[in-house]
């Protein structure tokens, strides 16, 4: 009672300064607190989740983030008009952005989240690991100060000596990155990382520091008071990454020993207390293959992955920073914290896996359906059926979370989530994902930051069936297509027998079969034709492949950002042509060959779509 009572004597009101699923997070927890909620959108958002979910609902701008989702002066006027008492800004945005916390301070808004001071400490890559080696922090080998010239960044990474990481020095995530392995790739990587970064960042100073080589990437969760007081909340293991950006994280990590553990757990905190940090934070660390642990970054504000460490803790994680915003004291000790089980998330991305391992996709869910009728799997979603994905914003579908009291019941159940979510409407990762945790390497914990491009040198491909599986699926299919005429389950492919049982529902998008004995869950978009269709079929013109060394079309819907081309001119091979972004990430594209530019039919500002043709070669 005496805990309840305190819960309900927090806000009244928060609004939620984000969109998507950790605006909808946030207000769960909100709810279960007894405040009311005031949702923030932009137009093109206005019948979204988190807007449906929340009291009140208040417009703040057209679709583009910096009118709408990053627009100070609409959302303060939103925290006005409403009387919210504090905001939770979720991540991104405006999460970590200390003038947005020093406006709500100066109206006496409480910000849900540190103080001015911590945010600005550790939001400069620069100042942050001068700050982490003061506080006795493991830091790596870099150069701590500003780059302003190509040639000064190439003298320096000499200087470390190669390979190296250029990224912007303020903001966190993989944008603004790049890893340089010579003088060429060092100039380039300074050219796109200050781009990248002052249009996300608004900032483009640079850091430019050792790249440690097949690095696991661990970070530890921390949770402190306004009192001086800080817990380690243990590990999550992110090393699976496409673009420097996280793919499948899980708690706790197959590497860490106890004490190699409680002495990042320690430093995380010395760090915490070095800036007074107060609020639910993580330190960022690179461990390499002995077990050495570098500080990377600490981010402060609540991470995209939180909920598995929510699950091995029993910690509502948004509950402590409300708690905490509040002034309340932390009401656990660190010997309170356990390791509970073993938690898994995958981040489930409207996305073509079969393109650098992830290009956005857009679309409309036309059809959408969460796998929440099996146990010990959470799914942190803002979208539903009918929902746009657009070029606008990230473009994460949901995050899908399972546990277990082990890591090989946590495994069991992600394989068996992801095979019973259905996804229709868009191209998405579930693939990839899939893959990936049943991969010999990733079961037995043999992972680094570098696992999908060594597992998939040449990119991910899908499924590989053998001949059994392929049997497998052609009798299946079979099956199926005969069963809304006949309900036959007996099934002959290339000379043999297969077994197919199903008490399937034929309007159902999800098929649970018994193949040959084994269960199985499968997801069908196969056409089975006749004998006649399938020999008329043989007759059809086959389409020609376009040569993609002449033509330059775009892999993803966006804008274009720059053409470095004219008709008339000569390009090598390699040499960049025109730079596409989408979700707030450029993406350079180059002359397959050697030639003369024929036609040029895209220029600057620009929208492209997914296939449209930008550049034509003689």
């Amino acid at each position: 009672l005496s805990l309840s009572l305190s819960l309900s004597q927090t806000f009244d009101k928060i609004l939620i300064a984000n969109r998507g699923e950790i605006a909808c997070r946030v207000i769960k927890t909100c709810k279960k607190m007894g405040i009311k909620t005031v949702a923030v959108h932009s137009d093109v958002d206005s019948s979204a989740v988190h807007v449906k979910m929340a009291d009140e609902a208040i417009c703040v701008g057209p679709a583009p983030t910096n009118k709408s989702y990053l627009n100070m002066d609409a959302i303060m006027n939103a925290i006005r008009t409403t009387g919210a008492q504090a905001v939770h800004p979720g991540y991104g945005f405006l999460s970590e952005n200390k003038e947005f916390a020093k406006r709500l301070n100066a109206e006496g808004v409480t910000f849900i989240g540190p103080d001015t001071h911590a945010i600005q400490a550790m939001g400069d890559k620069i100042e942050s690991k001068l700050i982490a080696k003061a506080a006795k922090v493991n830091t790596i080998p870099g150069f701590d100060g500003v780059v302003k010239t190509a040639d000064e960044a190439v003298q320096i990474a000499q200087d470390i000596g190669y390979p190296v990481m250029i990224k912007a020095s303020a903001g966190g995530g993989g944008k603004g990155m790049r890893i340089a392995w010579n003088e060429e790739e060092t100039r380039e990587g300074f050219r796109f990382s200050s781009q990248e970064a002052a249009s996300s960042f608004g900032d483009d100073r640079l850091l430019i520091e050792k790249y440690i080589d097949n690095p696991r990437h661990i970070e530890i969760q921390v949770l402190a008071d306004k009192h001086g007081n800080a817990l380690w909340l243990n590990e999550r293991e992110c090393s699976i990454q496409r673009r420097n950006q996280k793919v499948v994280e899980e708690a706790p990590s197959t590497f860490l020993d106890g004490e190699t553990r409680r002495a990042m757990g320690e430093q995380a905190v010395q760090l915490a207390k070095a800036v007074q940090y107060s609020s639910a934070g993580t330190v960022e660390f690179l461990v390499d293959s002995g077990k050495n642990f570098y500080f990377l970054e600490m981010n402060t504000r609540l991470q995209v992955e939180h909920p598995i460490t929510e699950c091995i803790t029993g910690l509502d994680l948004v509950e402590q920073m409300i708690r905490v915003a509040k002034g309340y004291h932390l009401h656990l000790k660190q010997e309170d914290i356990p390791i509970n089980g073993w938690a898994i998330e995958s981040r489930v991305y409207a996305e073509d896996p079969y393109k650098s391992f992830g290009l956005p996709s857009i679309g409309r869910l036309s059809q959408y359906q969460e796998p929440l009728n099996l146990s010990k799997v959470r799914v942190d979603s803002g979208i539903q059926e009918g929902s746009d994905i657009s070029i606008y914003y990230d473009p994460m579908i949901s995050k899908l979370v399972t546990y277990g009291a082990s890591r090989a019941e946590a495994l069991s159940r992600m394989e068996e989530a992801l095979d019973n979510y259905v996804i229709r409407g868009v191209t998405h990762n579930i693939p990839l994902l899939r893959e990936i945790i049943s991969h010999p390497r990733f079961i037995s914990g043999d992972i680094s930051t570098n696992f999908l491009p060594e597992v998939y040198p040449d990119g991910f491909k899908g499924h590989q069936l053998d001949a059994n599986q392929r049997r497998e699926l052609l009798a299946s299919a079979a099956a199926l297509h005969v069963s809304a005429q006949l309900r036959s389950q007996n099934v002959e492919v290339d000379g043999g027998q297969v077994e197919v049982c199903s008490s399937w529902n034929l309007a159902s998008p999800l098929l649970p079969l018994t193949i040959n004995g084994t269960e199985c869950m499968m997801q069908f978009r196969v056409r089975v034709l006749s004998r006649l269709a399938s020999q008329l079929n043989s007759h059809m013109p086959e389409k020609v492949p376009e040569d993609t060394s002449s033509i330059l079309r775009s892999p993803m819907p966006g804008t274009v950002v720059a053409v470095s081309v004219k008709p008339g001119d000569t390009v090598a091979e390699g040499q960049e042509i025109c730079v596409i972004e989408a979700m707030k990430m450029q993406n350079s594209l180059a002359a397959a060959k050697q030639a003369k530019v024929k036609s040029v039919h895209c220029k600057s500002g620009e929208t492209v779509g997914e296939g449209d043709l930008l550049v034509e070669l003689e």
